[in-house]
């Protein structure tokens, strides 16, 4: 019995190795053609991977929220998302909305997100822009903020003079 409960989390140890997930950032990700963000976030959904965004979001990067489950997006505090109504070229080289694919990009957003963007007019041709307290609110913080990263090192301290040496060494003396 002893041996197969060995085995058994030999099995389990192996399995969930194998199950290790990467993170995944999006930032600065204008968008482009829905097509392309559907394929790419169906596989990021299938990998397992944890999305984390710290930047700009914009566009078809949006289909993220729909494409991966909420529980594994999380947002800093630099990221911002950009909605608008989907768009192709006319006839005259001018954007004109795609009212299927902004239905069909509308549909693949949350509740909380749809909420978000009826109370702003719904997409149009002009971009909305979900960030700070009210995108915090929706999704979870990322605890590995990459503020640390951008942020400017602290100015070195003054080292303690010698006297600040002698005395906290002298008080532990006591």
């Amino acid at each position: 019995m002893k041996v197969l409960t060995g085995l058994l989390a030999a099995v389990l140890l192996i399995v969930g190795m194998g199950t290790s997930h990467a993170v995944v950032r999006i930032a600065d990700d204008r968008g482009g053609r829905i097509g392309t963000y559907v394929d790419k976030y169906q596989d990021l959904r299938q990998s397992g991977d944890t999305v984390i965004i710290d930047g700009l979001c914009a566009s078809a990067c949006t289909i993220v929220l729909g494409a991966i489950p909420h529980d594994r997006i999380c947002v800093t505090s630099h990221a911002t998302l950009g909605f608008h109504a989907a768009w192709d070229f006319g006839t005259n080289g001018r954007a004109v909305t795609n009212t299927e694919a902004t239905q069909m990009l509308y549909a693949m957003y949350p509740s909380q997100v749809k909420r978000w963007i009826n109370q702003r007019g719904g997409l149009t041709p002009h971009m909305l822009f979900l960030k700070g307290k009210q995108l915090q609110a929706m999704y979870k913080p990322c605890y590995l903020d990459a503020q640390a990263s951008t942020s400017k090192p602290a100015s070195p301290r003054p080292s303690p003079k010698v006297e600040e040496l002698e005395s906290a060494r002298g008080q532990l003396l006591r």
